[in-house]
C-alpha cells in the first residue's frame, strides 16, 4: 500500500469511531431494510482462482473449528439501516463466528464483530481502489489485517506479489516477516499462520504454512486432490497391513493349537509305551 507507513492512523481512527456511533445509534430501528447479497463478477481467470484457492485451503484448514468462519465474496453490511454502506472481501475470516451454513450476508451488528482478516485479490479495475479507501473502510469497521495479493505472474498490478498490514493502536504497520530468503514468508496473528505468493508463468496464489509443524498447504484443486488420493492410499495401506497382521495372528493361533494337540499326542503315546496310566485331572 503505497500511501501505507502511518499516515492513515488519524483518519482510520476517526472512521472507526463514526461506523460505531452510527451502528450503535441505529440499534434500535424498526424500519425493514432489505440487505441483499450481491452479485458477484471475476475481473480474470486469475483473479477467480487465486481467491478460490485460498478460501478453500483456509476452509479446509479451519473444518475443524466450528467457531471459525471462512466466507469468499461474503456481503459485509457494516451500518444497520443503510443497505448502501456495504463491503464484499474476496475472502474474509472471522473468529469467534459460528460457521452455520445459509448465511447469505454478514451483517455486523448481528454477528457482533467485523471479520479479523480480510484478503482482496487485485484487478485492473480495483487494485487502486484497494489499495487506499477500501483499506480505510476495512479499518473503519474493525478488520484487524488486511491483505492484498496480486494473482498476475507479471505482477502488473501491485509493487509485490503479496502485501499483509495490521493495525495496532489505530495505526497500520506491516505484518511480521519470518524467515529469510526462500523461506521468507509474512505471518498473520490473526489466522496463526504464516503466508507467501508462489506459483509459476500461469498465474499467482497463496501459500500457507503452520508454524507449529511447518507443514505448507493451498487450496490449488489438483493439491487437495494430491492430498486425497495420499489420504486414500495410506488408508489403504494400512487396512492391508491390519488384514495381515489379523492373518498373521490367526495362522499362530492354528499353530499353537495344533503344537498343543501334538504334544497331547506324544505324551499319549509315551504312556502307551511305558505303561503308565494317564495323569489324574
Amino acid at each position: 500500500m503505497g500511501y501505507a507507513g502511518c499516515s492513515m492512523a488519524g483518519t482510520s481512527a476517526q472512521l472507526g469511531r463514526q461506523a460505531a456511533v452510527a451502528v450503535a445509534a441505529e440499534a434500535g430501528e424498526a424500519v425493514q431494510v432489505e440487505y441483499p447479497d450481491h452479485r458477484w463478477i471475476a475481473q480474470s481467470t486469475w483473479h477467480e482462482l487465486a481467491g478460490r484457492f485460498a478460501a478453500d485451503a483456509l476452509q479446509q484448514y479451519f473444518r475443524p473449528r466450528r467457531d471459525v468462519l471462512v466466507a469468499s465474496e461474503l456481503v459485509v453490511y457494516y451500518r444497520r439501516g443503510d443497505n448502501r454502506a456495504w463491503l464484499q472481501p474476496d475472502v474474509m475470516v472471522a473468529r469467534g463466528v459460528p460457521c452455520r451454513s445459509g448465511r447469505s450476508v454478514y451483517k455486523l451488528w448481528q454477528e457482533g464483530k467485523a471479520p479479523d482478516f480480510v484478503l482482496e485479490v487485485a484487478s485492473p479495475s480495483t487494485a487502486s481502489r484497494d489499495e487506499g479507501p477500501k483499506a480505510l473502510e476495512y479499518a473503519a469497521i474493525g478488520v484487524r489485517e488486511y491483505w492484498r495479493l496480486d494473482p498476475n505472474p507479471a505482477r502488473r498490478l501491485m509493487e509485490r506479489a503479496l502485501q499483509g498490514y495490521c493495525w495496532q493502536a489505530g495505526r497500520c504497520e506491516p505484518v511480521a516477516v519470518v524467515g529469510q530468503g526462500k523461506n521468507e514468508m509474512l505471518r498473520s496473528e490473526v489466522l496463526g499462520l504464516d503466508l507467501r505468493a508462489a506459483g509459476d508463468d500461469t498465474m499467482t496464489f497463496l501459500v500457507f504454512r503452520d508454524p507449529r509443524t511447518g507443514q505448507e498447504f493451498d487450496g490449488r484443486l489438483e493439491t487437495a486432490e494430491q492430498q486425497r488420493r495420499l489420504a486414500e492410499a495410506r488408508a489403504g495401506a494400512a487396512r492391508e497391513e491390519a488384514n495381515a497382521a489379523r492373518e498373521e495372528a490367526n495362522v499362530a493361533k492354528v499353530r499353537e493349537r495344533a503344537a498343543r494337540e501334538e504334544a497331547r499326542e506324544l505324551k499319549r503315546q509315551m504312556r502307551e509305551l511305558t505303561g503308565q496310566a494317564p495323569p489324574k485331572e
